[in-house]
C-alpha cells in the first residue's frame, strides 16, 4: 500500500464505480437478456459506516439498470451517478454540490475509466484486481479484489483514521445489507 498524500481523517466524500470495484466485473444474463450483478454484503456495512462518521459517498458509474438503482436505494446512496462515461464532470458538479475541494474527496475505481477523477482527487484507490495502469495511479491499493469488500476495507480505513473503530461498529443501527 503506498502512502497517501492527505491525511485520511480529512477525507469528507468517497466516490465508488460499481463494475470492478463493489463487483467482481462479472455480469450475469439471464434467458430474458437481463444483466444481474452480485454485491457483497459487506460493502453495504461500510457505506453505512462511512455516512454514519460524516464522510458523503457517491456512486459513479458508466452502466444503468433497476437492480443497479434499487441496490443504491437500498443502501441510502443519495449521490447515484449510472449512465455516466464522463466521470471527471459529474465529479465536478458534485464537488460544488457539497463544498469539498479536491484533498478532500476519494475515488475508487479499477479501470481506464475512472483516471480522470483519481488523478484529481486528494485519494485515489484501487482494488487489488484493477487494471495495471490504474493500480499505477492510486495512493492506495487495497487488500480485497472488486466485489470482495472493497467498500468495508476503504471505510475502515477512513473512519478508522477518525476514530476507534470498534465504537464507531457499535453505534451503527439499521443499516440496510
Amino acid at each position: 500500500m503506498a502512502t497517501p498524500t492527505v491525511a485520511l481523517e480529512t477525507i469528507k466524500l468517497v466516490i465508488f464505480d460499481i463494475d470492478g470495484v463493489l463487483t467482481d466485473g462479472t455480469l450475469y444474463y439471464g434467458a430474458e437478456g437481463e444483466c444481474v450483478k452480485p454485491f457483497n454484503v459487506k460493502d453495504g456495512v461500510g457505506f453505512g459506516l462511512l455516512q454514519g462518521n460524516g464522510v458523503a459517498v457517491a456512486v459513479i458509474t458508466a452502466k444503468e439498470s433497476a437492480p443497479l438503482a434499487q441496490r443504491m436505494k437500498d443502501l441510502k446512496i443519495n449521490h447515484f451517478f449510472p449512465g455516466c462515461s464522463d466521470k471527471i464532470t459529474v465529479y465536478e458538479r458534485l464537488k460544488q454540490q457539497l463544498s469539498v475541494v479536491d484533498e478532500e474527496a476519494a475515488y475508487v475505481g479499477d479501470d481506464v475509466l475512472d483516471l480522470s477523477v483519481m488523478n484529481t482527487v486528494g485519494l485515489a484507490i484501487a482494488p487489488a484486481d484493477a487494471y495495471p495502469l490504474v493500480k499505477q495511479s492510486a495512493r492506495i491499493v487495497t487488500e480485497a479484489k472488486g466485489g470482495q469488500g472493497v467498500a468495508r476495507e476503504v471505510a475502515d480505513l477512513l473512519v478508522g483514521a477518525r476514530t476507534d473503530l470498534e465504537a464507531a461498529y457499535y453505534s451503527l443501527v439499521g443499516i440496510v445489507q
